[in-house]
């Protein structure tokens, strides 16, 4: 049986650099930037984090640019209300918890409190409902909810950051708590559903062994969403499957918390999540670039890219997921580092540009859990 740790805890859809008194790059530079960087390259000389030769593999050195690429992430793209939609804001949520900050027009504060204390963000769209609180979904939008239940799926992922289930919200002016969109979203769940964020706040908040009753009249377990999300397809899945397989390792890795030694605790829908788990680690090592980058295309092919921010969605995402799934021993191993490496190094040859946040905010997720397991240090820089 593998143990599955899961999470320790411009244009308005892009992350906008916030450099002033900083050079502005060359029409050269940002071409070359656009078109890729060969594998191996360094990063541009004295780029907004200042970093090291993109080949280091030394702990310490590799720790240090991460912090510096977490800091520049966080304070040198600083969001704003005014411009930034919901989607960009919860995704700085997901890697910051309540470090984000946020410029609004009465000046700065933190993101996740603004959000909760029911501060005005475009595409934030939550409204009473018949079991709870309903968050609208806005498909294919730049700033709404694009998936069912993907605000409290990563708000679910800030308990450290002192985010529960009976958390405080503001609907409309009124007191509400996240337990009243997680009790929404049980309600609302239905055999076939895309239940990927549904999962990460049901395995956050719940115990592992949780039933309830959807609106239908259906029976409902943790362990059979899990089958569901386990037999459903992960190459057309949103992002490459990343998600679905993040929300699959969360799941596991609390049943195993709570069922840790009992007796057929790995059949069922559990044996199908490891399993979908296991092979996907794999095909992502597989599929792995000499330069440490992961597929543009996922884990449907190998292949790469000259568009260095497709390399950064993809190699961040594939990243984010493998740093919840793989145990301490196979964290450490030659080509994790690799990736962590030169997601780091993208990051770098990105620190001056317009990134968009998803690709952004997951990469830097998924190198601040690497960050607190394997640097041994806590939180952000």
């Amino acid at each position: 049986m593998t143990t599955f740790y899961g999470p320790l805890a411009a244009p308005v859809h892009s992350c906008r650099r916030w450099l002033p008194g900083w050079p502005k790059l060359t029409a050269l530079v940002l071409v070359v930037i656009a078109i890729g960087v060969a594998p191996g390259c360094a990063p541009p000389a004295e780029s907004a984090v200042g970093v090291a030769a993109a080949g280091a593999t030394d702990k310490g050195d590799l720790c240090a640019r991460i912090d510096r690429a977490l800091a520049h992430a966080r304070d040198g793209r600083l969001l704003d209300q005014r411009v930034n939609g919901a989607w960009q804001v919860v995704h700085g949520i997901l890697a910051f918890g309540d470090e984000l900050p946020l410029a609004t027009a009465d000046g700065k504060t933190t993101a996740l409190a603004w959000l909760l204390d029911g501060g005005a963000l475009r595409g934030w769209r939550l409204r009473p409902g018949n079991q709870g609180v309903v968050a609208t979904i806005e498909e294919g939008s730049t700033t709404g909810q694009g998936h069912p239940d993907q605000w409290i799926g990563y708000l679910a992922q800030c308990g450290l950051d002192g985010v529960s289930i009976d958390t405080p919200i503001s609907v409309n002016g009124k007191p509400h708590t996240l337990r009243d969109l997680l009790t929404q979203a049980q309600a609302d769940i239905r055999p076939g559903a895309e239940a990927t964020w549904t999962l990460m706040a049901l395995s956050a908040w719940l115990p592992a062994e949780s039933s309830w009753t959807s609106s239908d009249g259906r029976t409902w377990t943790i362990e059979d969403v899990v089958a569901m999300e386990a037999a459903a397809d992960i190459d057309g899945a949103a992002c490459g499957g990343c998600h679905r397989l993040y929300g699959l390792v969360q799941a596991l890795a609390a049943h195993q918390a709570a069922a840790a030694g009992q007796a057929g605790s790995e059949r069922g829908g559990w044996a199908d999540a490891e399993a979908t788990i296991e092979a996907c680690v794999e095909i992502a090592r597989r599929h792995q670039q000499p330069d440490g980058s992961f597929s543009v295309h996922f884990f449907e092919r190998p292949g790469t890219s000259a568009d260095v921010f497709a390399r950064l969605g993809a190699t961040g995402h594939i990243f984010e997921f493998l740093v919840a799934a793989l145990d301490d021993e196979r964290l450490a191993e030659p080509w994790v580092t690799r990736a962590a490496t030169r997601l780091v190094t993208l990051l770098e040859q990105t620190a001056d540009v317009d990134v968009e946040c998803g690709a952004l905010y997951h990469a830097v997720h998924g190198l601040r859990l690497y960050r607190e397991r394997v640097c041994n240090l806590p939180g952000a820089p």
